[in-house]
């Protein structure tokens, strides 16, 4: 197996630190919160310190969800520190402290210390990245964090946040994802698979904090709601945002914002205005989501195409791309799609083929290439099955930039490109893109 790319800087001090970090991976067999809990008690417990979290899980849609909750928090003048994963070019998108991103000075200090005091507990790459966020949210003042779980939630490593410290947790859209973990054999658990992804990611459920998700298959919500009885939490289903215009593009977006509006709604521990959730709802930004690409040395390969970028990496994501496009104001109004160029990577342990099916009619040709540093489904076998589900034109490429220069040099003489190239299939190649076209995000 190819090490996972855990980020490179040209900071020395934090390349240092990455370095030690790239030799930790997640511990074969080992579930649980002691070791984090201990790395905390460690670290003088700085999980106590916080202002008031807002905690996400879910299998897609809990990083939006926390972009809005950040967008609207900050609308109302709040400082809100925020942990999501995974970061798509800079390991600092993982800790934003008051709004900021960690600077390479703080950043390269906090994983020192946290990779230092832990060195014979065996922790955890995630479990290192929570507790350095969590000191470095503790050390810098702030009315308000945002945590987005990493996998799972009982056994998440921001689970360790006791319910004095929580105003709110959320439980964003559920599909199947991290089976080998989420699924592993127990007794006393679900045994149907939903039920028990449900069951995992009700997990961060605390004692009288509200707990809230979205509407949901019945099965999903008996599951939820059986641990929130268990834990003594309040369960509320976020209510629909009929005709609500939302900065995120994407029908799903709508949800993933009703799901944050209802966090808010249900918490005591912040004032927020019905004005701050409107503003908040319409500037959100969350990249690699819909996002379509800037001007940029990626994007000038071809001209005249719109580039859209989405990481989206499983079944339920690739739906929410084919419901885009087909609620896509041409579609709608001539019934012609766009035409549409794919340059789709995916990592070999996600469902490509469904990821394939879903989005193989909206697409004219597709190139499949490598997700670089990852074990990669074959390109070869991506390209064969985009074929055998009727997209027209497949190839492969080496990179997303072979990928664009076989597109653009594929056509007839003095006929331009047009319609959308989109890239898809993975975070991990959409930090890639964003890379390439020097579009950091900030």
């Amino acid at each position: 197996m190819k090490p996972l790319d855990f980020g490179r800087s040209d900071d020395p001090r934090v390349q240092a630190q990455l370095d030690r970090l790239s030799a930790l991976s997640v511990p074969q067999g080992r579930l649980g919160l002691d070791t984090i809990r201990a790395l905390m008690e460690r670290l003088g417990n700085p999980h106590r310190k916080l202002p008031p979290v807002f905690h996400v899980a879910g299998t897609n849609g809990k990083g939006s969800t926390c972009a809005f909750l950040r967008a609207m928090l900050e609308a109302q003048g709040y400082k809100v520190h925020v942990t999501t994963s995974p970061h798509l070019v800079r390991y600092n998108e993982r800790i934003r402290l008051a709004g900021e991103l960690i600077s390479d000075e703080a950043l390269a200090a906090v994983l020192a210390e946290v990779l230092d005091v832990g060195e014979d507990l065996g922790p955890s790459f995630f479990e290192v990245t929570i507790a350095a966020a969590f000191l470095a949210f503790s050390r810098t003042p702030a009315d308000a964090c945002v945590v987005e779980v990493g996998m799972g939630g009982r056994f998440d490593a921001t689970n360790v946040l006791e319910p004095e410290a929580l105003a709110a947790c959320g439980i964003a859209a559920l599909g199947l994802d991290h089976e080998r973990f989420l699924l592993a054999p127990e007794e006393g658990v679900p045994q149907e698979p939903m039920a028990r992804i449900a069951f995992e990611k009700a997990g961060i459920a605390k004692r009288g904090v509200p707990l809230v998700t979205i509407e949901r298959p019945e099965l999903e919500l008996a599951s939820i709601n059986g641990v929130a009885a268990r834990a003594g939490a309040a369960l509320h289903i976020a209510k629909p945002l009929d005709g609500v215009e939302v900065g995120l593009a994407g029908t799903h977006q709508t949800i993933n914002a009703s799901l944050a509006v209802a966090m808010l709604e249900h918490q005591v521990a912040l004032q927020v205005s019905p004005e701050a959730l409107r503003t908040g709802l319409t500037s959100a930004c969350w990249p690699a989501r819909l996002q379509y690409l800037q001007a940029g040395p990626l994007t000038r390969i071809i001209d005249g195409c719109d580039w859209l970028l989405d990481g989206g990496h499983n079944v339920q994501a690739a739906d929410a791309l084919a419901r885009h496009f087909e609620t896509h104001r041409e579609y709608r109004q001539t019934g012609t799609r766009t035409p549409r160029y794919g340059i789709v990577g995916m990592l070999e342990a996600k469902d490509w083929r469904g990821f394939i099916d879903r989005i193989a009619p909206h697409v004219c040709a597709l190139v499949a290439v490598p997700v670089p540093g990852h074990d990669s489904a074959a390109p070869l076998d991506v390209a064969a099955y985009a074929f055998s589900c009727g997209v027209p034109i497949v190839h492969t490429s080496g990179s997303i930039e072979a990928a664009a220069h076989w597109y653009n040099s594929s056509g007839r003489p003095g006929e331009p490109i047009y319609g959308e190239v989109l890239i898809a299939g993975s975070l991990y190649l959409a930090g890639e893109a964003l890379r390439l076209n020097d579009e950091l995000p900030d």
